[in-house]
């Protein structure tokens, strides 16, 4: 999954709704360092927790 993430995406955790959507800060191997909107800079480990990308959210 990490490979297909790229700074400035936009993404949720499915497993964190309450997070809110997030912004890619970083990609270093399977380790993805985001931007939330209600949780703030999270470094998730995208070999247990699967980020889903938002193709066509509006920037926050």
């Amino acid at each position: 999954m990490s490979s297909t993430l790229v700074p400035g995406q936009r993404v949720r955790n499915p497993l964190r709704p309450d997070w809110g959507e997030g912004q890619v800060q970083s990609v270093v191997g399977t380790r993805v360092t985001v931007n939330f909107e209600h949780a703030g800079k999270v470094l998730v480990n995208v070999a247990v927790v699967p980020l889903e990308p938002l193709d066509d959210a509006p920037a926050w």
